[in-house]
């Protein structure tokens, strides 16, 4: 298993990121900052798994704390907040490479979340792409996001990275794609 389709899906939602001009948020929904900081949490969960698969350890992933909004607020702060590291030089040949990072708010308003999730991505898929055969593992997988992504059951880790790049990650480009104004003429 390589992660030619992860790297794909990942490129097009830090297209999305980099584009900017999101708007607030509607009642109950996910701002983009938290939709990035769900990404990042997530990424570091899969990361972890995948590590224990490749060493060989018994396994489980669980992507309900991500979502839950404390803690991605307190991502959001610690990225975007007074201190937060801002946006880095645009990686060459990346998604901001032909112009920076110009997101809702200026360039630090997603600038250090947006790195982050270049990077959390960058590590997942190398380790994903070296996987090989233990890309078979069986994992207990629960996945619980809205009603349109529920996974209870132990999945070869292939699958769950599989689910992972062709409905969780589209699922959050659509989110992000939602939050400009042209689509909610009201919001504005």
């Amino acid at each position: 298993m390589g992660s030619e389709v992860l790297r794909r899906a990942y490129d097009e939602v830090l297209a999305e990121v980099a584009a900017g001009g999101f708007g607030p948020p509607g009642d109950g929904e996910l701002s983009a900052e938290q939709i990035v900081a769900h990404l990042v949490a997530n990424d570091e969960l899969m990361s972890e798994a995948t590590e224990a698969v490749l060493a060989g350890s018994p396994v489980a992933y669980y992507d309900l704390d991500a979502i839950h909004r404390p803690q991605l607020d307190a991502l959001v702060a610690e990225y975007t907040g007074p201190g937060a590291p801002g946006p880095g030089p645009p990686t060459p040949g990346g998604p901001a490479a032909s112009g920076g990072l110009a997101v809702s708010g200026g360039p630090a308003a997603l600038g250090g979340l947006a790195d982050r999730l270049r990077e959390t991505s960058r590590r997942l898929c190398a380790l994903v792409d070296r996987l090989g055969p233990a890309a078979q593992t069986p994992v207990e997988t629960r996945l619980h996001e809205d009603v349109d992504l529920r996974v209870d059951e132990t999945l070869p880790w292939a699958r769950t990275l599989d689910l992972h790049a062709r409905v969780h990650l589209p699922k959050h480009l659509a989110q992000l794609r939602a939050l400009r104004p042209q689509f909610h003429a009201h919001r504005a």
